[in-house]
């Protein structure tokens, strides 16, 4: 299995296979803590060869520098498809789309994804001073 694209953005979707994704960023300002970010996207696109077909679990994290949880880690179920006749993998898109992140300190966060309990990408996240507009 081979992790193509792990990013936080503030849209994503995916369109019978075609991910789309509206304004990837690795930052945050805030002009005071703790903020709240309204809306976090998180997408991954993940090739799996045709001998990893089959059901898997998906975990995402995303903790402080310290390593605290800043959100209770997400779990889901996903399943590599068998491939076609034409290719030996296939693609798994994902999204998750996060409502109302609370984030109580500023420094670098780690947006993680495990598979079947192994890590397999991480993305920093910083929470920077912003000034007062």
């Amino acid at each position: 299995m081979k992790v193509e694209l792990f990013v936080a953005c503030d849209f994503a979707a995916d369109y019978a296979g075609k991910l789309t994704l509206v304004g990837i960023f690795d930052s945050l300002g805030a002009t005071q803590l703790p903020v709240l970010h309204p809306q976090l996207c998180v997408a991954a696109k993940l090739r799996f060869d045709d001998t990893e077909a089959g059901p898997k679990q998906v975990r995402f994290t995303l903790a402080d520098a310290d390593g605290r949880d800043v959100l209770k880690p997400l779990d889901m179920p996903i399943v590599a498809p068998t491939a076609g006749a034409e290719t030996s993998f296939s693609i798994v898109n994902i999204v998750m789309n996060i409502s109302s992140v609370r984030f109580e300190r500023y420094g670098e966060h780690s947006l993680d994804l495990a598979i079947n309990g192994g890590h397999v990408a991480s993305a920093p996240l910083f929470i920077r001073p912003a000034p007062a507009p």
